[in-house]
């Protein structure tokens, strides 16, 4: 198993490349970075503590996620999540390509549905057609992705024949892989994309049911989201988590599950705070009996 960090790149954080080179230093195997365009004042807050300013200043995570490329050579570079449903399919399908062609192939594509609803409508977006419209966008940039005169025509996203380069230097394109919970997410992922990326927590509060995983559904669903594959002729969709620390215990069950990798966070804060989480970090994972690649 492997482990990753994750970050919410602001205007009050460390920087991305400096933070990326440090995480590939210290031997971690991907760097993560999450999406909010913006956050409308009539927002609910979705959980207690939640900070407006951190949510609405993230940088743009492929901007980001460009200055990490630029300084590293290593590490998988990772949305976690975009959020797909507030991006025109064809200019994010560039985008993308874009920067796997720059990073070499290193681009991990975290997608979701969101939860704001005031944020999706700023975008145009109608939160009860969002599953729909995120399938339908990620199935339109397949298309942009593989072929040479890539059209699409669904029921939200509809275009004739184009042109679209450069094509990713990942093939057929790089791993679309889907956050969220609740019982459609397992079919999401076997449907049409090639991994599952949930938050599992130990228990889950009542307010962000449908957003997490507890831990004991979780080593349920992994097993019953490799048995959908199987029935649909399809290979093994790979498995990250975030939302849980390593600890010996933790490790051995995700080990048992096959866990493809682990996520872990450092905050939004100055590079000295940053670079003490990431090393306490390092410290963590060996103590559970996890490797990193340094």
């Amino acid at each position: 198993m492997k482990f990753g960090i994750s970050m919410f790149s602001t205007d009050r954080s460390a920087g991305p490349a400096e933070v990326a080179r440090e995480v590939e230093a210290r031997g971690f195997d991907s760097f993560w970075v999450s999406e909010h365009s913006h956050i409308p004042q009539s927002s609910q807050p979705p959980f207690p503590g939640f900070d407006p300013r951190t949510y609405s200043s993230m940088l743009d995570p492929f901007i980001a996620l460009t200055a990490a490329a630029s300084v590293t050579s290593r590490i998988k570079l990772g949305t976690a999540i975009c959020l797909v449903t507030q991006r025109d399919p064809i200019n994010c399908a560039k985008t993308i390509s874009s920067l796997d062609r720059i990073s070499n192939g290193r681009v991990l594509f975290g997608i979701g549905a969101g939860w704001n609803e005031e944020e999706m409508r700023n975008h145009g977006t109608d939160p009860s057609t969002r599953f729909r419209l995120m399938r339908e966008r990620v199935e339109a940039m397949k298309v942009l992705w593989s072929e040479e005169e890539p059209e699409y025509h669904g029921s939200l996203v509809d275009f004739d024949p184009v042109w679209q380069w450069p094509k990713p230097t990942s093939q057929p394109h790089p791993p679309i892989i889907i956050g969220g919970a609740g019982p459609g997410v397992l079919r999401r992922v076997v449907r049409y994309c090639d991994g599952w990326l949930p938050v599992v927590v130990p228990t889950i509060p009542e307010e962000m049911r449908g957003r997490q995983t507890p831990l004991d559904e979780f080593v349920e669903s992994v097993p019953e989201l490799r048995r959908l594959a199987a029935e649909a002729g399809k290979p093994p969709p790979s498995v990250s988590v975030t939302g849980m620390g390593p600890s010996s215990k933790i490790v051995e069950i995700f080990e048992r599950l096959e866990v493809d990798r682990m996520i872990l966070r450092v905050p939004p804060s100055p590079l000295d705070d940053v670079l003490r989480e990431l090393d306490q970090h390092v410290s963590t994972v060996k103590a559970a009996g996890g490797k990193l690649d340094a």
